[in-house]
């Protein structure tokens, strides 16, 4: 499957894998240094492309099929890029029956993805949550560690998100 146009590789003389390469040489006699690897490059790249799989694999001799594995179990890791806010729309009965499809609905049409989807300029990632824990402020969906609840009107969507993308403005302005 081909990544999307926005979505970009990493390049093989980004420093990052220096810095990936100095952490697995001074980690690599330790028990699970696969686990340990993993890890670091997520934090270090943000998730876990195939490059950086066959670059832990050559570096550690762990083959890339085991380390797919680890990646794939464990759901601290993802082999997807997110965007800076991770967005969960609860699909928990209770908020299924009070009208969650259209709030889903609503996120995407406003961000332009599908679910599962970073939006291009990577500020948004959006998933469809089995349940958030909020089933008494149904509909309700996440942004990070916020809940947004009672959202039957799903007109405030776009002013909801619109806040995050003005924080995001802001941000960089300040940088």
């Amino acid at each position: 499957m081909a990544q999307p146009e926005h979505i970009k590789t990493i390049a093989d003389d980004d420093p990052r894998y220096d810095e990936l390469r100095t952490f697995i040489h001074d980690e690599k006699n330790k028990q699970g240094v696969a686990m340990i690897a993993l890890q670091e490059a997520q934090r270090l790249f943000g998730y876990l492309p195939l490059e950086v799989h066959k670059f832990i694999s050559k570096e550690t001799g762990v083959p890339i099929a085991e380390l797919y594995g680890v990646t794939t179990f464990y759901s601290q890791f993802t082999t997807e890029l997110r965007g800076k806010h991770q967005i969960q729309v609860c699909m928990g009965t209770a908020c299924y029956v009070k009208g969650a499809q259209k709030v889903l609905d609503k996120v995407l049409e406003v961000l332009g993805v599908e679910v599962g989807m970073t939006t291009p300029d990577r500020l948004f990632t959006v998933n469809a949550a089995r349940c958030i824990g909020c089933c008494g402020l149904a509909p309700a969906m996440m942004i990070d560690n916020k809940v947004y609840a009672n959202l039957v009107d799903v007109n405030q969507i776009p002013e909801i998100l619109a806040q995050y993308k003005a924080q995001d403005r802001q941000d960089g302005l300040s940088e």
